[in-house]
């Protein structure tokens, strides 16, 4: 029994990141492109974790290199996903970690700081 609540605690925990960190992947497509869903946001952001730690296992132990293919391939899946070219994969990255910083921010203090956000390196 203690397993299966282990694991639906981690279902949820992961569920919950990424519907913070589609929230924002959304932000920051809306300022940077003014295009995209909440949804499409949502599965960037499981996409792009998924590459981010796909890349991160295979590549990231690469001095120098490594993160710079980790951050490259994540900031593919995002040019993927949203139109405006790699620029604007930069800035939507950017904006989204920003809002999650913020949001973590007002968040920690409530006791609910628990989460990460799914899909937003470094949050």
């Amino acid at each position: 029994m203690s397993s299966r609540m282990g694991l639906i605690t981690s279902l949820i925990t992961f569920v919950i990141g990424a519907l913070v960190g589609g929230l924002g992947i959304y932000v920051g497509a809306q300022l940077i492109t003014g295009k995209g869903s909440y949804e499409q946001a949502v599965t960037a952001a499981i996409i792009g974790a998924l590459v981010w730690t796909l890349v991160g296992t295979f590549l990231g132990w690469i001095p120098l290199l490594g993160p710079i293919l980790t951050f490259g391939a994540y900031l593919a899946v995002l040019n993927v996903f949203y139109p405006g070219g790699w620029i604007d994969a930069a800035g939507i990255a950017i904006v989204a970690w920003i809002v999650l910083v913020a949001v973590f921010t007002v968040l920690g203090p409530l006791g609910l700081g628990v989460f990460s956000g799914v899909g937003v390196p470094g949050v």
